[in-house]
């Protein structure tokens, strides 16, 4: 019976320190979402394209670290990489 409590106990722990590494990997996620969109609404595309590529890098982690669904992690990436060469050229013919 000992030997139960002392894993729950320990197990409690464990999802305590994990949670608090989810918790700081997400909100640093969100900055630097929040941060790209801030670039993408001002049309500055050198500093779209350096954060744009830290954002995915952030994106692959979490997603390889179960933080995040992989396949809304690839989705993200593939919006915003979109939404970023969208800034590079605009398509002829559109108006």
């Amino acid at each position: 019976m000992a030997q139960r409590r002392r894993q729950s106990l320990k197990a409690q722990r464990k999802d305590k320190k994990r949670h608090q590494r989810n918790i700081k990997i997400k909100s640093g996620l969100k900055k630097t979402l929040k941060k790209l969109q801030g670039f993408i609404t001002e049309k500055k595309l050198e500093e779209a394209r350096k954060t744009l590529k830290e954002t995915v890098s952030q994106l692959a982690k979490a997603a390889k670290k179960k933080i995040m669904h992989p396949n809304t992690a690839k989705r993200k990436i593939s919006r915003l990489s979109r939404k970023v060469s969208g800034l590079e050229a605009p398509k002829p013919g559109r108006a």
